[in-house]
C-alpha cells in the first residue's frame, strides 16, 4: 500500500513537500517515483528513486526545482518541491516499480494521489 500525504494550496513561488508512506511488498529492489495528473491530460512523470543505491531521475520541466529522496527506515519517499508554478498544479501519485523507468506503465503500484494548486 502507498499512502500519499502533503498536498494543498500554495501561492506562485511557493514550497511543498509530499510524503508517501510505503508497506507491504519488500523494497530492496524497488524503483519509486512521483507522477502527476492534470484533468485533460495523461500521467506525466515527475521523479524517480531507486530505494537501494538512491539514484534519482527527474523530469526537465521540474530539474532545479524538485528535490526525491527516501528514508529507508521509515519506508517513506519525499517530493519537496520549490519555485511552484501554476503549470504544476496536478494530483501528485506515488508508484513503486521494478525498473528504472520513465513511463507510468512499469509501475504497479499506486497510492491515492494527492491535490497540488497553484494559486495566481
Amino acid at each position: 500500500q502507498l499512502v500519499e500525504s502533503g498536498g494543498g494550496s500554495v501561492q506562485i513561488g511557493g514550497s511543498l513537500r509530499l510524503s508517501c508512506e510505503a508497506s507491504g511488498r519488500p523494497f530492496s529492489s524497488s524503483v519509486m517515483a512521483w507522477f502527476r495528473q492534470s484533468p485533460g491530460k495523461e500521467r506525466e512523470f515527475v521523479a524517480l528513486i531507486r530505494w537501494h543505491s538512491g539514484t534519482t531521475l527527474y523530469a526537465d520541466s521540474v530539474k532545479g526545482r524538485f528535490t526525491i529522496s527516501k528514508v529507508n527506515a521509515e519506508r517513506t519517499i519525499y517530493l519537496q518541491m520549490h519555485s511552484l508554478k501554476p503549470e504544476d498544479t496536478a494530483v501528485y501519485y506515488c508508484a513503486q516499480g521494478s525498473h528504472y523507468d520513465s513511463a507510468p506503465s512499469a509501475y504497479f503500484r499506486w497510492g491515492q494521489g494527492t491535490q497540488v494548486t497553484v494559486a495566481s
